[in-house]
């Protein structure tokens, strides 16, 4: 969530240093929705118990260099915790990466790593990104359950934006179990989903929690949108105010 500062009244010129350095490190925001990032399986519900993060998966920011899901800040430690039951998204031996930025900034890089390895870079040379970014990234030698780290670098700061995606390379789509079983089920279960799963509807009325792919068609305040971009809803991307996601037709 963003917090308000409130400056001392001393002069113009450090109240226009002090707005400079609390504003630039806010200015951009972004995440990986599909394969949905670490982040964005907290925001869907995909994953439960993972603190504040549900409600700002875009704000993953901290100091450039760092390995870790989280960035290595103070904050959204939860993203680091391999022992929660992420879903490994089933992928083969490249894969799309989207993200979606809520905020955008000028690019230094994008890069992407398993453990000490990269896997790519792409240099923007500074340029400013649109509201989605998209990149196809080789997964080299690697196979089965992974982790690629993706480092969102700014230009004109010396903060980068970190997300984290769980894969299955040559494999299908998982959630870890939390718990083995005690006994062997003898009929299939009846129950339906867990309702912290994420849904998918390819139409109807918009919902956040829904994980949307390109071509789904949906309805908000009586007009019908198609979905230009995979992603998982949250509050605030209603398609009215989302054109880069939403197309109304």
């Amino acid at each position: 969530m963003r917090r308000r500062f409130t400056l001392p009244a001393l002069t113009v010129a450090a109240t226009a240093a002090s707005l400079l350095v609390a504003v630039a490190p806010a200015s951009a925001h972004g995440y990986i929705s599909s394969p949905p990032s670490r982040q964005a399986n907290c925001a869907s519900g995909a994953v439960a118990n993972c603190g504040d993060i549900i409600y700002e998966p875009q704000s993953v920011e901290a100091p450039k260099g760092s390995k870790l899901c989280n960035g290595g800040g103070s904050r959204f430690a939860v993203l680091n915790d391999n022992s929660k039951a992420w879903p490994y998204a089933g992928v083969g031996k490249t894969v799309t990466f989207n993200w979606i930025l809520t905020a955008r900034h000028s690019t230094a890089t994008w890069e992407y790593f398993i453990g000490n390895t990269l896997l790519a870079s792409f240099n923007d040379g500074g340029a400013q990104p649109g509201a989605t970014k998209q990149h196809t990234v080789s997964m080299g030698s690697f196979t089965g359950r992974q982790t690629v780290l993706a480092r969102w670098n700014i230009a004109d700061t010396t903060n980068a934006f970190y997300s984290c995606v769980d894969v299955n390379i040559g494999g299908g789509t998982t959630t870890p179990p939390t718990t083995p079983p005690t006994t062997t089920p003898t009929t299939a279960p009846t129950t339906a989903p867990p309702t912290t799963s994420p849904t998918t509807a390819p139409s109807g009325t918009w919902r956040a929690g829904t994980a949307y792919k390109v071509g789904d068609v949906v309805t908000y305040n009586g007009i019908s949108y198609r979905c230009r971009q995979a992603h998982t809803a949250i509050a605030g991307w209603e398609p009215p105010n989302v054109p880069a996601l939403w197309l109304a037709i």
